[in-house]
Order: structure tokens, then C-alpha cells, then sequence
């Protein structure tokens, strides 16, 4: 989750750094450091807070030297205060570190034993103190950090930077990524490619388990078991003109924008002359007899609807479990089951677990995800890439709606290979697909008005979310989406279920949102929205015209959304969801895209 970067330049590090870890802040805003190597002499600075605050340090207090690491830290082990942030350093070497060392009390009480003591309370200090202790017993810096990498269990993503050494980093990865860019005689170190993209476009991935000695001209790379290999540098396109907010107030805002335009990228990738164009076309549906998908977060309720859009349309069955839980649960996988894992970012810790479980059992590994070359990606049998562009705001918004696509069109795809849709019913199916993005602009215009709802949500406590089918799906992303940035506290039902014990908490003072499209279920869900109405309770209504004409009576407020297709009604509906939250957490003043003990890329357990 924290982010970090190295620089063995031509130019001063100190500004290059900082500008790094601008692009790297999604993954964590409690503190920041850099640490530079200056004609041999070691030092740092660090800062409490957003990154601003390590950018007036060094106004105040520069930092020079053209070799440097630097870090943007989301709390894990020890609270956010100057003492805990990193670069941690010693005598001699400076440590930036993303993961959690599992095993550190152990490592700190063999130090203990030794007579060496610590000043942090995270697990970070104890590398920084390992690797010091061998180079006081006379080891060189490659020694001294292999050695101590050798020592480490969990999960890690580490830089280490050493006093006298102007042309050296030590840089190594297990189950947290890491990326090596190569420049011309200058090399770089970064959590993912977003953060070096000024500096380079050629790439090397650390494989798990790897790690390597760095100088600006040469890359030597160690495997888990100490043998030197090969990597392969690879050329990445990342837009660097995308890390900024287009003129937008916040990324989230920027980001709900661009969902048209990416929904379309997305379409034309699978979608060619009215046929279903994947990667591999060798997923054959007809071959697999049920389906697992596993993932996270907002992801995870992607894979809700998917299990809704499965089920129904191609008949075939579906479990989905978060990934936490899924990977310790250790389940049983039959023979004839593809596992489907969805993430964002492609790091997600415990759904990258949830993969490497499902090796060699599952008969096909299939990911979505935004970033080809992830981790989730590369492991998989198909990776199938949601197109949806860099996204930096931490609630996610395109990538929901384009992994939404892509998980409806790979449905249409099983029903068709299933043989549950001919091929008539597929070109009318992608056809209405194909319209959303239109509809998605349609929705966007509402948004203004749902300005106007969301400053009355401001003065809310507690928020319910109801929805049928796919609909409960959208209702829980709404929740999720509102508790992350505006801190009211939301829950989602499934609309029957609100008799069964949550209709005691309706009362005037609670806002009810009803996610309720005019499909086969809009009757029965505004049954369970009529029982709200009769306690008292204030209804949101998110619905089309229709459905507006037929139960909008005596309602507290109305979104009128565009008429679609009742199945791809989950992708147009994420619309108002998000502009709820977005519109309320501005309201309340909140921080919307950096909002308060969250982070983007959720790369530990």
C-alpha cells in the first residue's frame, strides 16, 4: 500500500523524487521521505501528512545528492509521526519498505540479544538494523542486504540506499510489486510503472522472490534461491498527461467523466463486427462446468453482478467469495472449474493469494484487471484488460463500470458457448452494450441534481441502500462508495430482506436509496420500498421515467435516469451511485480522493 522509488541519476533527486511520489500517493498519505547519497554522506528528511508537508521541509532544509529513495507511507506497524516514517535509516544504509515483515519481533529480539536496540515501532527499522549489523561485522553492501533479505518472511517490497556508495541500490520483492526502469546511465526503482513514467518507458518486473543489485549501467537479478537470472525489459505506455485532473476539481470527478470515453475503448477491444473478440480464443465455455471468482472491495461486487449476469443468461453455476477470506477457507476446487479473479490494480494482496491457491488446481486462470503487466496478470492463464486508464482516486469509479463490461460481455460469451444464446440474440445483446456509453453521457447530465440530493445526504448519520438481482450488487457498491469518502455510515440490503430485522432502523431521520430500473423485479422491489414509506421513511428513488410514472408517488426525492436494457441496467446505475458520494463527501468537506485511512493498491494482507 505505501509507495516507493529510487534514482540513481544525473541530476539532483531530491525534486525528481518528490514529483515520483506525487504519482505514488494513492498508495498511501499518512507520511513521506526521501533519503540521498551525497559525495558518500547518507542523510534524509521526513514529514507527517500529505506530501506538501516534506515538500516545505525541503524549502526549508534541502536535500542534495543524485542518488536517492524516497517513500509515501500508509500506516501499518506504529501510528503516522515523524519517528515511524520512512526512509528509515541507520549509520550506514536508509530503507524504504512496502509490505509487512511477519517475522520482525523475532528479528528484533535476536537483535535485542546482540545488544542492538530500536527507536520505531514499525517493522521496517528492523531491516535497516539487520543489514547495519552485518556491515559492521565487515560484510559490503550486496552481502549485508542479501543476507538480511534472506532472513525476511512476508510480504515486501524494499530499497535500500547505502552511505559511501554514490552508484549502488539493493531493491527486492515478495508478494508486494517492484519495477526496475532503465534509463540512459541512469536507473530507477518504483512500486509500479505510474511513478517512473517521466523518467522511462523500458521496464523490468522483479518476479517473487527476486532481488536485485542496481548501478545506473548495469541490472544483476537474484532468484529466491540466490541464482543469477533474467528478467525481461519490456516497453509500457503510460500516459503521463493522465495523472492530472483535466481540469476537474478531484481525480474521482475526472474519473466518473471518463466513463463514456473508456466504456468505449473497452467495447471496441472485445467487441468486432458484432462478434466477441477475446486475447486467447481458446476460452471455451462449453468446456467448464462452473465458475469461481474471487476478488475485493468494489471488485468484488463487480463479480456479484457477474455471478446474477453467469448464472442466469448462460446457465451456469457460480460461487464468489472476498479473497481473505477465500484463501484461507482453502476450498475444494472440482475438476471443470475456471477461476476468475478481478482487480483493479492487479497487486491486490490477498486476491493474488487466492490465484496462486487456485494453481494447478483450476483447469483455467482467468483475470480482469487494469494493468496488463501486474502480477495478477502475468500469472494468469488469460488476463483480460479492462481499458479503463490510470485511475488515481481511491474510490474506484471507471474501473468498476469497465470491469462490469467486460464480465457482461464474457457472460454473453458463455451463454453463446453454452448454447443458451444463438446468434441473433448475441448481436442484439452487444448491441444494447454498445449503447451504454451513450446513456452513461445521458446520466452524467444529472449531475447537478444529484448535487442538490446529495447536500441534504450531508446531514445524514446512517444511509440504507436497497436493490434486487444485480441491483443489490449496485446497492452495496453505492454504500461502499459513500462510506469510503463522505464517512456516513451506509448498508446495503437486498430489498426483500429489509423485513427480516433492518426495517428497524427506518425512521425520518434515515434516507433510504432504492436502486430500482423498470426490470422484472421493479415491482417487488418497490413493494419492499412502500413498507420503508410507511414508517416514516425518507426514499431516494433511482429509477427510469416509467418507472417514475408507475410508484414515484409520495417519494422524497427522484433520480430520473435513462431508459436500458435490463441487463446492462448494473453499468448505468453505478452512475448516480457514485455521484452521490462524490456530491456528498464535497458537501461535507471531506478529503474525496485521498480520503482518511484508505489506500488505492492493496498490497498487504
Amino acid at each position: 500500500m505505501c509507495g516507493i522509488v529510487g534514482i540513481l541519476g544525473q541530476h539532483e533527486a531530491a525534486p525528481i523524487l518528490v514529483e515520483a511520489l506525487k504519482r505514488l500517493e494513492y498508495r498511501g498519505y499518512d507520511s513521506a521521505g526521501i533519503a540521498t547519497v551525497n559525495s558518500g554522506v547518507l542523510d534524509r528528511r521526513r514529514a507527517v501528512g500529505k506530501l506538501v508537508n516534506l515538500q516545505d521541509l525541503l524549502v526549508h532544509k534541502p536535500l542534495t545528492g543524485k542518488s536517492g529513495i524516497g517513500h509515501t507511507r500508509w500506516a501499518t506497524h506504529g501510528k503516522p509521526d515523524v519517528k515511524n516514517a520512512h526512509p528509515h535509516l541507520t549509520r550506514r544504509v536508509a530503507v524504504v519498505h512496502n509490505g509487512i515483515i511477519e517475522n520482525f519481533r523475532e528479528l528484533r529480539e535476536d537483535l535485542a540479544i546482540k545488544g542492538i536496540g530500536y527507536e520505531t515501532d514499525t517493522d521496517t527499522e528492523t531491516v535497516a538494523l539487520i543489514t547495519q549489523n552485518y556491515l559492521d561485522q565487515g560484510l559490503n553492501p550486496r552481502e549485508a542486504a542479501g543476507q538480511t533479505i534472506a532472513q525476511l518472511k512476508g510480504a515486501y517490497a524494499l530499497c535500500f540506499l547505502f552511505e559511501g556508495e554514490d552508484d549502488l541500490m539493493i531493491a527486492a520483492r515478495k508478494g508486494s510489486p517492484l519495477a526496475i526502469g532503465h534509463g540512459v546511465g541512469e536507473m530507477f526503482v518504483g512500486s509500479d510503472a505510474i511513478a517512473l513514467a517521466p523518467m522511462t518507458d523500458k521496464i523490468t518486473y522483479l518476479n517473487e522472490g527476486d532481488w536485485a543489485v542496481v548501478t545506473r549501467t548495469s541490472l544483476e537479478i537474484f532468484d529466491g534461491k540466490g541464482l543469477v537470472v533474467s528478467r525481461e525489459m519490456r516497453t509500457v505506455q503510460i500516459d503521463s498527461t493522465s495523472i492530472d485532473k483535466g481540469g476537474h476539481r478531484h481525480f474521482m470527478a475526472k474519473e466518473i467523466a471518463e466513463q463514456p470515453s473508456v466504456l468505449t475503448n473497452a467495447l471496441g477491444y472485445y467487441i468486432q463486427d458484432n462478434k466477441i473478440v477475446l486475447p486467447d480464443p481458446g476460452l471455451d465455455f462449453a468446456q467448464i462446468d462452473r465458475l469461481t471468482m474471487v476478488a475485493c472491495g468494489t471488485a468484488f461486487y463487480a463479480c456479484l453482478v457477474a455471478k446474477y449476469w453467469f448464472e442466469q443468461i448462460a446457465r451456469m453455476p457460480v460461487e464468489i467469495d472476498v479473497a481473505s477470506e477465500f484463501r484461507y477457507r482453502e476450498p475444494p476446487i472440482l475438476k471443470g472449474t475456471a477461476a476468475l479473479f478481478v482487480s483493479q490494480s492487479g497487486e491486490t494482496a490477498d486476491t493474488l493469494a487466492a490465484l496462486r491457491y487456485c494453481k494447478g488446481k483450476a483447469d483455467k486462470i482467468v483475470s480482469v484487471v487494469n494493468v496488463p503487466e501486474s502480477s495478477i496478470a502475468r500469472e494468469s492463464n488469460l488476463p483480460l484488460p479492462i481499458l479503463a486508464g490510470t485511475e488515481i482516486g481511491v474510490a474506484s469509479t471507471k474501473a468498476f463500470t469497465c470491469q462490469l463490461t467486460v464480465l457482461a460481455i464474457l457472460a454473453i460469451k458463455a451463454a453463446q458457448d453454452r448454447g443458451h444464446m444463438n446468434a441473433n440474440q448475441v448481436t442484439e445483446a452487444l448491441e444494447q452494450v454498445k449503447s451504454v456509453p451513450g446513456l452513461m453521457s445521458h446520466a452524467l447530465t444529472l449531475s447537478e441534481s444529484i448535487k442538490e440530493v446529495s447536500h441534504k445526504l450531508a446531514e445524514a448519520q446512517d444511509i440504507i441502500f436497497l436493490g434486487r438481482g444485480p441491483m443489490y450488487a449496485i446497492a452495496h457498491e453505492g454504500a461502499l462508495k459513500l462510506k469510503e469518502i463522505s464517512y456516513i455510515h451506509a448498508e446495503a440490503y437486498a430489498s426483500g430482506e429489509l423485513k427480516h430485522g433492518p426495517i428497524a432502523l427506518v425512521d425520518k431521520h434515515v434516507p433510504v436509496i432504492v436502486m430500482a430500473p423498470r426490470d422484472a423485479l421493479f415491482e417487488k422491489t418497490i413493494s419492499n420500498m412502500q413498507e420503508v414509506m410507511a414508517r416514516g421513511g425518507k426514499v431516494l428513488l433511482i429509477t427510469d421515467k416509467q418507472g417514475a410514472k408507475e410508484a414515484g408517488m409520495g417519494v422524497w426525492e427522484t433520480i430520473l435516469m435513462p431508459k436500458v436494457a435490463p441487463f446492462f441496467a448494473p453499468i448505468l446505475y453505478a452512475i448516480p451511485a457514485q455521484l452521490l458520494a462524490y456530491h456528498t463527501a464535497v458537501a461535507k468537506g471531506t478529503d474525496v480522493d485521498q480520503p482518511r485511512n484508505l489506500a488505492k493498491s492493496v498490497t498487504v494482507e
